[in-house]
C-alpha cells in the first residue's frame, strides 16, 4: 500500500493510487445482477479528470463546498476524486432524507456546488419551490433524461470542460478541512463535524495497520457511502491499498447474496441490523436441515469451535464448514460491524461459523474508528483495542471502573461547523467526550455500557439526537413537553434497546385524553421509523428552564429519573 506518511491530502493520495495501480480493478457496480461498470484505476482516472476539468472552469477552487447527494455507485467516488483533485471540501449527504432536510443541510454547510441524481434533483428542486436560502451557484446531475427540464441543472456526463489542456492539481495540506460529515441534526442544530485532510491519513493509516487491503481484495460497499464508514473502509481505504470496490444499485437480499459468490467478496462492512439479519437467515436454513445433516454440521462446528479458540483460521473453517462458506463466496476474510452497538452472541455466531466479525467502535467525531478488535484472540463481549495512535481513556470512573470514554489523538475532529460552543463542550483539553460510558478490563479491551448523553443510536447505525425530534411536537396542545432517551433518564448499562420518550407537563386543570394522545401518535408517525419516539411520560410539575426560557434537560432527567420507570412509560 501506499506510504501516507508522505502524503498531505486525501486527494494527493488517491492521485498516487491511480499512478501506482493502472491496470488493478478498482471499482464494480452492479444494478440487479447487471453489471453496470467495471474500472481499472487507470480507467478511474480517465472518467475523473474530465470533470475535475469542467468543474475548474465552473469555478470549484480549493476551498469550496461541494456537496454530493448520491446512491452507492461509481459516479460517486469519481466525483469525490475530482472534488479533491481541485482542493475543495466534500460535503456527503445522506440520499436517504427527506428534500426539507437535505436543503437544510445544504443551506448549513455553504455549499456552492451540487452532484446529486436526477431523482433525487427532481425532488429537491419540487420542494424548493425555486427560492431557497442554500448558496448553491452548480448542480450538476446524473442520469437524466435526454429531454426533460433540468431546472437550471447540468449534465453530469456532459461536463468534461471546454479549455485546452489537463486540470490543475490543487495540492492541500494536512490541517486543511476535507470534509464536513453530518452526523445528526436534521429538524435541529445540524452538526456537521470538520475532518481534516489530516484526520483522513492517520485514521486510513491506523485502519490498514492491522487490517491491510491489498490488490486483489474485493469489497462490498453496502452501507452508503456518505457514511464516515464506508467513505474510509469502501473508498479511500481500498484504492491506497490497490484494492476493488463493488457498488450494488439495489440492496434487495437475493441480489446481495448473489453479489457475495458472483465477485468472491473478501470485506464488507454491515450495520449490526444487516448482521442480525443474516445470522436469522443463516439460522433457518441450518434448522431445516434433516435430522441427520443438522447433527453432522453440529459437530463441524463444534471442531471449528475448539479450533479457532485462540484465533481465526479461516482456511480450515472453510474446509470445515464448506456450504457456510461458499455462501459468501468463498473467499469472505471477516465481515467488520460498526456503526452501532453489535449485541455479542450474534458476533460469536458467526465467529463459530469460521467467519471472524471485526467488532469496531467509533464516531464521525473521532474520525470513524476508535478501537478495533484485533481477533488476537477474538472477543464477542468488547469492542477491541484502540487503534495505534489513538489514546481512550475512561472519564471519572465509578467504583466499577465505568466513566464517560474520552478519545485523543490526530484524528479527532477540529471542531463542528459554525458551532464553536457545542466544539468547546465536545473537545475539552484536547479530548474528545463521546458521551458513551464504558471502562476496560484487564486485557485492554474496551467494553460499553450505555450513554451519557441524550441520544440514541440504532441498529441502522443512526445517530438520533433527541432535541432534534422535538420539531414534529411544536405546537402540541400542552403547556410544555420535550424529547428525552431512555437511558438518560434511567440509566441501565446497556447499549441495546434504546428508545426515545416525550415528556410533557399539561395545562393547569388539563386532563390527558384520547383526542391528545391521537394527535401525538400522528405527529409520531410523520417521523421517519428510527426517529419515533416509543413512550409517553407526563411530568407534573414545571420544567426546569434557564435564563433564556430553555429546558434544562439534565436537571429534568433527575427529576425524572426518581419515579417508578415502568410505572411512568406510556407506550405509544
Amino acid at each position: 500500500m501506499l506510504d501516507l506518511t508522505k502524503l498531505s491530502s486525501i486527494g494527493e493520495a488517491l492521485r498516487e493510487a491511480l499512478e501506482t495501480y493502472p491496470r488493478e480493478l478498482a471499482l464494480i457496480e452492479s444494478d440487479r445482477g447487471q453489471e453496470k461498470a467495471r474500472l481499472t484505476y487507470r480507467d478511474f482516472k480517465r472518467a475523473a479528470l474530465p470533470l475535475a476539468k469542467a468543474m475548474q472552469e465552473l469555478g470549484v477552487v480549493a476551498g469550496t463546498h461541494v456537496a454530493i447527494i448520491m446512491t452507492n455507485q461509481s459516479k460517486w467516488l469519481i466525483s469525490a476524486y475530482a472534488l479533491f483533485y481541485c482542493g475543495a471540501v466534500m460535503v456527503p449527504l445522506d440520499f436517504k432524507l427527506t428534500p426539507a432536510e437535505q436543503r437544510q443541510l445544504l443551506q448549513h454547510s455553504d455549499a456552492e456546488v451540487l452532484i446529486t441524481e436526477y431523482a433525487i434533483w427532481r425532488q429537491l428542486s419540487a420542494a424548493s419551490q425555486r427560492s431557497d436560502a442554500t448558496k448553491l451557484k452548480t448542480v450538476l446531475v446524473t442520469e437524466a433524461p435526454a429531454i426533460t427540464d433540468l431546472w437550471g441543472a447540468l449534465r453530469w456526463e456532459e461536463a468534461k470542460g471546454t479549455g485546452p489542456g489537463a486540470p490543475m492539481f490543487v495540492p492541500r495540506k494536512r490541517e486543511d478541512l476535507a470534509s464536513i460529515i453530518y452526523s445528526s441534526g436534521t429538524g435541529g442544530n445540524p452538526k456537521g463535524c470538520m475532518l481534516t485532510h489530516g484526520n483522513y491519513l492517520e485514521q486510513c493509516a491506523a485502519l490498514t495497520e492491522w487490517y491491510p487491503f491489498w490488490p486483489g481484495v474485493r469489497y462490498l460497499s453496502i452501507l452508503p457511502t456518505n457514511h464516515s464508514i464506508d467513505f474510509m473502509v469502501g473508498f479511500f481505504g481500498p484504492f491506497v491499498c490497490g484494492a476493488a470496490v463493488v457498488h450494488l444499485r439495489t440492496l434487495r437480499p437475493e441480489f446481495v447474496r448473489e453479489a457475495f459468490v458472483k465477485y468472491q467478496i473478501t470485506y464488507v462492512t454491515l450495520v449490526p441490523l444487516v448482521l442480525k439479519n443474516l445470522q436469522k437467515g443463516l439460522q433457518a436454513r441450518i434448522d431445516e436441515l434433516p435430522p441427520k445433516k443438522r447433527r453432522a454440521f453440529e459437530a463441524l462446528r463444534k471442531i471449528n469451535m475448539a479450533l479457532t479458540e485462540d484465533r481465526p483460521r479461516v482456511g480450515l473453517s472453510r474446509l470445515l464448514l464448506k456450504q457456510v462458506h461458499a455462501a459468501f463466496g468463498g473467499k469472505l476474510e471477516a465481515i467488520i460491524v460498526g456503526g452501532a452497538f453489535t449485541e455479542p452472541e450474534t458476533l460469536q455466531f458467526f465467529y463459530d461459523l469460521g467467519i471472524p466479525v471485526v467488532n469496531a467502535y467509533g464516531l464521525t467525531e473521532g474520525g470513524t474508528g476508535v478501537t478495533v478488535n484485533d481477533l488476537k484472540p477474538f472477543r464477542a463481549d468488547t469492542v477491541g483495542k484502540p487503534l495505534p495512535g489513538i489514546e481512550v481513556a475512561i472519564q471519572n470512573p465509578d467504583e466499577d471502573g465505568i466513566g464517560q470514554v474520552v478519545v485523543r489523538g490526530k484524528t479527532v475532529m477540529s471542531g463542528y461547523l459554525n458551532d464553536p460552543e457545542l466544539t468547546e463542550q465536545t473537545i475539552v483539553d484536547g479530548w474528545l467526550l463521546t458521551g458513551d460510558m464504558g471502562r476496560f478490563d484487564g486485557k485492554g479491551h474496551l467494553q460499553l455500557f450505555g450513554r451519557k448523553k441524550n441520544m440514541v443510536v440504532t441498529e441502522e447505525g443512526k445517530n438520533v439526537y433527541a432535541e432534534d425530534v422535538e420539531h414534529a411536537f411544536e405546537g402540541l396542545a400542552v403547556k410544555e413537553f420535550c424529547v428525552m432517551a431512555a437511558n438518560y433518564v434511567w440509566p441501565s448499562r446497556s447499549m441495546v434497546g434504546e428508545k426515545l420518550l416525550l415528556v410533557i407537563h399539561l395545562e393547569p386543570g388539563q386532563e390527558f385524553t384520547e383526542v391528545l394522545l391521537g394527535e401525538i401518535v400522528k405527529r409520531n408517525n410523520s417521523l421517519v421509523n428510527y426517529k419515533r419516539v416509543h413512550g409517553l411520560v407526563v411530568c407534573g410539575e414545571d420544567f426546569p428552564l434557564t435564563a433564556s426560557m430553555k429546558v434544562k434537560r439534565n436537571v429534568l432527567a433527575e427529576r425524572l429519573g426518581k419515579l417508578d420507570r415502568e410505572k411512568s412509560i406510556q407506550s405509544i
